[in-house]
């Protein structure tokens, strides 16, 4: 039995630059990168060295605090640069990809023949640990935690996400022996959340607690989902895996092969013809985008234009990633522009904004922030479009001031920056609050484990 949820609270960004349903495969990159910042909360410890020959899948380094959780090579190559920061610190690691891939071999797995214990050591050993992430504080699971439960957001509400309904279809084998596989990591439910009106490949799923999910974004974040179905309180971890992640992983189990090429949505008005591509994960950009990208005053996100990171041509994909969004730079001001109405911007505000006359407007919205950094306020805005059952402006101001027993108590436990994307959107103080929230929670995983 389904336990559906619906959303009241939120707010759908409609922008121009939604990705057509047609399919490509982008030339393969000449040079990949993996970068530990895209992994929140591990150090990593170096075993590839320049001028190493990898192959897909071999482990490129590990992390400090937990030698079992591996992070392999996306491709087969050579180790070309490993770049490093201030102290030495791996910031990222260059492949030079074969023209031909060699995958290592893993081995062929039945899941349902597998014990908990051998899922969590074949995980580990193949490199695919780094996709199981965990609540609270949003980082890599902790394998010597048990989960109460494990959720699977497959309805994507975030400005121009990918359809995965499109993305995942015919990947219904990979996705069973994931379930399969993953299920036996804990003793609770899996929760899996799909569209209200769609056909998800995940609704037919065995082994699987299924919800229908309606209403507004951010009514397709898995935090929204967690607190709507089982609310995380203090001593309790819950994992999360993302719907391509599964993929990857059910292939490792029924090929052997660790294959993290995923189908990525390049969508916004800076692409002249927004579409997906085939891409392996950490391409380069420039590859991914080739022919396709108006590069003339253009903000490239990898990731949704809420959550996602900047990134310019030159870089790469993000580990985690399965869009790629440009839109114009921000970086002209308009005279007395906040004296006078507006017809081409999205606010929650009706002064002097007329985006609520017409709710099926998609808008070609660029990066400004239109106004300076500046005090909170109290507005009122947060709560309209933050349906979690927390007090935001609290939580953010407990969070500035590092109040741990605050933190603790208004709901630090339940959220991850991306539930924040909205408030900071709407905010009128132009206030970092995923920054905010994530510099927060990194203290609470310090201080209080």
């Amino acid at each position: 039995m389904s336990k559906d949820i619906r959303i009241k609270k939120g707010l759908d960004i409609k922008l121009v630059g939604v990705a057509e349903k047609n399919t490509t495969k982008s030339s393969q990159s000449s040079v990949y990168a993996v970068k530990p910042e895209d992994f929140h909360g591990i150090t990593p410890k170096l075993v590839a060295k320049e001028g190493a020959d990898v192959k897909a899948g071999d482990t490129l380094f590990y992390s400090k605090s937990d030698e079992r959780i591996l992070f392999p090579s996306p491709v087969s190559g050579k180790v070309t640069e490993v770049i490093r920061g201030a102290r030495r610190k791996v910031l990222a690691v260059k492949i030079a990809a074969d023209t031909t891939q060699v995958y290592k071999d893993f081995g062929t797995k039945d899941a349902d023949a597998m014990s908990a214990e051998e899922v969590k050591n074949h995980l580990l050993a193949s490199g695919c640990w780094p996709f199981v992430k965990q609540r609270p504080y949003d980082v890599v699971a902790n394998p010597n935690q048990a989960p109460k439960a494990i959720f699977i957001s497959a309805y994507a509400s975030a400005p121009l996400a990918a359809d995965l309904e499109y993305t995942l279809a015919g990947k219904e084998a990979e996705l069973q022996a994931a379930i399969t596989a993953v299920s036996k990591l804990t003793e609770g439910l899996v929760h899996v959340s799909v569209g209200a009106n769609t056909t998800s490949p995940l609704a037919n799923l065995k082994g699987i607690e299924l919800h229908k999910v309606s209403g507004p974004h951010p009514s397709g974040n898995v935090g929204t989902q967690i607190a709507k179905l089982d609310p995380i309180n203090k001593g309790e971890v819950v994992w999360v895996i993302t719907p391509q992640d599964l993929v990857v992983i059910g292939e490792l189990l029924l090929t052997g092969k660790l294959n993290v090429s995923r189908t990525v949505a390049l969508t916004g008005s800076q692409f002249s013809k927004p579409a997906y591509v085939t891409a392996i994960s950490g391409a380069s950009i420039a590859d991914v985008t080739a022919n396709n990208l108006n590069d003339d005053n253009t903000r490239i996100i990898s990731g949704n234009v809420l959550s996602g990171k900047e990134v310019k041509a030159d870089e790469f994909l993000g580990y985690y990633d399965n869009q790629i969004t440009a839109i114009p730079e921000g970086d002209d001001y308009e005279f007395f522009g906040w004296n006078k109405p507006i017809f081409n911007k999205i606010s929650t505000s009706r002064a002097l904004t007329f985006s609520w006359l017409t709710p099926k407007k998609k808008y070609d919205l660029n990066t400004n922030t239109n106004g300076e950094h500046r005090a909170f306020v109290v507005t009122g805005s947060y709560e309209e479009v933050f349906p979690l059952d927390i007090y935001p402006m609290q939580l953010l101001k407990a969070f500035m001031y590092k109040d741990l027993d605050e933190m603790e108590a208004l709901g630090g436990y339940e959220v991850a920056p991306e539930d924040f994307a909205l408030t900071e959107f709407v905010c009128v103080s132009k206030q970092p609050h995923q920054k905010i929230i994530r510099e927060g929670l990194d203290l609470m995983r310090e201080e209080l484990g």
